[in-house]
């Protein structure tokens, strides 16, 4: 009688993961989502915000142009190539007065972590600066921190 020989890896039975090496996984996979989710917020705000600056940093051109020009001066938002909202102000205001200086703000649109208003001022030198009313300054871009 001959005997078969089956090679030694085919007769033992193969296993799969057990509930504890599984639950580890889960485990670890949680503990790094509660980690990486608020960082991920604070980098969806942040940039948020700073998207929002960009939407009103136009309207410092049709400032500058309308005192060069000695042009009317703006009240509107139109009057100086803006929109009256954006996808992340609810409401931009211009100002301008007659010695030269003027405001452009954002009222912030993205609720929970940003809220407030981001500020362009232009003294009547013309030297534009940029301020918020953002109680979280840690997610506003780097121009407007004091």
């Amino acid at each position: 009688m001959k005997r078969s020989i089956q090679p030694r890896h085919l007769s033992t039975r193969q296993g799969g993961f057990s509930l504890i090496e599984l639950m580890i996984v889960v485990a670890i996979i949680a503990i790094l989502a509660a980690i990486a989710m608020p960082q991920y917020q604070n980098y969806v705000a942040k940039s948020q915000t700073a998207a929002a600056l960009a939407e009103i940093t136009p309207g410092k051109v049709g400032v500058e142009t309308i005192y060069a020009e000695g042009g009317a001066l703006a009240t509107t938002p139109a009057a100086l190539g803006l929109p009256a909202t954006t996808p992340r102000c609810t409401n931009i205001t211009p100002t301008m007065a007659a010695n030269g200086a003027a405001t452009l703000t954002c009222a912030m649109r993205v609720a929970g972590l940003v809220e407030g208003n981001l500020v362009w001022s232009r003294n009547d030198d013309g030297v534009w600066t940029c301020s918020t009313t953002m109680a979280r300054t840690d997610l506003v871009p780097a121009i407007c921190r004091a």
